[in-house]
């Protein structure tokens, strides 16, 4: 086998001569490692030897950045800062100006909308499993267009099935950890069962989630309900969601908004179910595992909800983060 060496000579003609069109949405890196952005997908890279890439020993999180505002980015922020704790993964020393890095890799990218990955990693140190080989945790910033599920999604509705691939448990659960395994199987699973997304139940065979989505139904009673954050990620969309269901609570649309306890027979007799998350917003569901949901068709709550959160992704000032666009 005659094989070329590569060095920092030939490394970018190497990295260059094959064509990645995958590549064509990727927009900005900010990486640590160089403190700076870079708009060339051949230069978005992470070492091999850190920790983030052969132990999974990291967490991340994901925004959206809707006409030049970033989504709820403080919400996104704490919850990544909770991960980070819980595995003990000290911030990074730029950690600190993370909003302004943030705006200025999407500035870079040059798209009013967008999505914002951002990741913290133990680093660099070893092909161990040992954390304290890694000299320092590192932050990456990547922005990439925002592209959306099929318009037919949102106008016919989608189906889903009950996935057979074990959930995490709690503790892991409520960690936005790189190592998303699980769920990548989930998604295998769904596309070969001909289906849009998969839904995991626990153990005891309660409703948990998808691979990235969070689940919502309504009820005959007209009851929002969402699973309980105990075996679930808690989801800022579901969050904002639930919040959002109040207003339809306060004007009668709906009796209550609020967490339950969910088995699948609930979710084949439901009214309406939707799924929602921040790369989706909010998509209604019209089969699960082959069963009818309601008429067939995206019902009446789902197409407020869908409307209440528009508006609120662009009208907010709340929770709406200015980016800097000219």
């Amino acid at each position: 086998m005659n094989l070329r060496t590569v060095d920092k000579e030939n490394f970018l003609e190497v990295l260059s001569a094959h064509e990645r069109p995958w590549q064509e949405s990727y927009l900005a890196m900010y990486s640590s490692q160089w403190k700076g952005i870079t708009t060339d997908p051949d230069l978005m890279l992470i070492p091999i030897d850190d920790h983030v890439v052969h132990r999974a020993d990291g967490v991340f999180e994901v925004m959206r950045c809707v006409a030049g505002r970033l989504y709820q980015m403080e919400a996104h922020l704490s919850r990544l800062e909770r991960s980070a704790r819980a595995i003990e993964l000290d911030l990074p020393s730029d950690y600190p100006d993370i909003r302004e890095l943030i705006k200025a890799t999407v500035l870079v990218g040059g798209e009013k909308e967008c999505l914002v990955k951002v990741m913290l990693s133990r680093g660099p140190g070893s092909f161990g499993a040992n954390p304290f080989d890694c000299t320092s945790s590192q932050l990456y910033i990547n922005v990439v267009k925002f592209e959306p599920p099929p318009r037919e999604h949102y106008e016919k509705g989608v189906s889903i099935i009950t996935s057979k691939v074990p959930i995490k448990r709690s503790y892991f659960a409520n960690i936005k950890s790189v190592d998303y395994l699980p769920n990548v199987m989930m998604k295998m699973e769904a596309i070969k069962a001909g289906v849009e997304y998969a839904i995991g139940l626990d153990e005891n065979g309660f409703v948990a989630e998808g691979s990235t989505e969070n689940i919502l139904i309504v009820d005959k009673d007209e009851n929002l309900k969402l699973p309980e954050f105990e075996r679930t990620l808690a989801g800022t969309t579901a969050k904002r969601i639930l919040e959002l269901g109040a207003r339809l609570v306060d004007d009668g649309s709906l009796k209550q908004a609020s967490f339950y306890k969910l088995r699948p027979p609930d979710l084949y007799e439901a009214r309406e179910i939707f799924l929602c998350g921040t790369s989706i917003n909010v998509l209604p569901v019209v089969q699960y595992d082959g069963r009818k949901i309601g008429t067939g068709k995206p019902g009446p709550i789902f197409m407020r909800i869908a409307s209440l959160l528009e508006k609120d992704m662009l009208y907010n000032e709340e929770i709406l983060t200015d980016v800097g666009f000219p």
